[in-house]
């Protein structure tokens, strides 16, 4: 294989299209009767990660340019609005591809996950605020690194230092740091369970007893920086170049996958959009890792 847009589209295809084949139950309801589709399930989820990886957060754009530059891969690519309902079914099945492919690669069992959340911006005005579908979800909240107040929602995310996803979650914008790890840790209990001592690393927001019993009750290590008046934490040093890689992951979602500029307005819209996005950063790590690439989560050779 290649490190290119098409050979990884390809293999992002016959990878989906055997995984639902071996695992029938993860394809998308179907209206009862049934109908013939233009597009199949593993076709969407192909469609999904190459929007993100070319920057195409326009569904009426990308339905334009599939139909111009890919109609040979893509020949039943249907309108603007039969996509967009497509992809908002496709959610819970492109979250479940996440996790086969990250599954597949041997950066899977890294013994060091970083935890960080980051804002998910869904409006940038009052009155898209009041006629929003996501009022009630996303709300009003404020980023530190940026320095900026946001409303809409924020992304949990746990990954190795390469930056391949190991688990997400999307919250409020006011939820605590704290409590979405937590649940995340408590859905995920079995991936957990089979990392005895892993090592997780955090930001000094990471704190409090009840939550560090709890990851110490599950065989987690905790690193993160000492809060003031706190003694020294084991590890301190190794934390400000381990920071730098969260950091330059949320960077990669943001600035290359487009992770603010999402498009989507109502629940089953935006947790697809995010799910494509992180989907299109583990097909690239999985996908660089096939072809012996040196850095997995360059994505360089696949956004033109």
């Amino acid at each position: 294989m290649t490190d290119d847009l098409n050979t990884l589209a390809t293999a992002l295809y016959f990878f989906t299209d055997e995984t639902l084949k071996t695992y029938l139950r993860l394809a998308p309801d179907r209206p009862p009767g049934g109908f013939d589709l233009t597009l199949s399930d593993a076709e969407v989820v192909t469609l999904a990660v190459m929007s993100a990886l070319l920057s195409e957060p326009s569904e009426r754009r990308w339905v334009r340019r599939v139909r111009v530059e890919f109609r040979g891969l893509f020949p039943g690519m249907p309108g603007q609005s039969g996509y967009n309902k497509r992809l908002r079914k496709a959610a819970p099945l492109l979250m479940t591809m996440i996790r086969f492919m990250a599954a597949q690669t041997a950066l899977w069992w890294d013994d060091l996950w970083v935890v960080d959340s980051t804002p998910v911006p869904c409006g940038a005005s009052r009155e898209t605020v009041l006629r929003s579908d996501l009022a009630g979800w996303a709300e009003y909240g404020y980023c530190a690194s940026h320095s900026r107040f946001f409303w809409g929602l924020r992304l949990h995310l746990v990954c190795t230092l390469s930056g391949l996803p190991i688990m997400f979650a999307l919250s409020g914008a006011k939820a605590d740091e704290r409590d979405v790890p937590a649940g995340m840790l408590e859905v995920d209990a079995a991936v957990v369970a089979a990392r005895p001592g892993q090592k997780i690393m955090g930001d000094k927001n990471y704190f409090g007893r009840e939550f560090e019993a709890d990851l110490t009750g599950r065989d987690l290590v905790l690193l993160r920086p000492a809060r003031k008046g706190e003694a020294p934490r084991a590890g301190r040093r190794f934390l400000k170049p381990w920071r730098q890689c969260i950091e330059s992951i949320n960077q990669t979602l943001k600035g290359q996958l487009d992770l603010e500029r999402h498009a989507g307005r109502t629940v089953a819209g935006v947790t697809a959009r995010v799910a494509a996005r992180l989907l299109a950063l583990t097909a690239v790590i999985w996908h660089n890792e096939q072809t012996g690439q040196p850095i997995k989560r360059s994505l360089v050779a696949y956004d033109h």
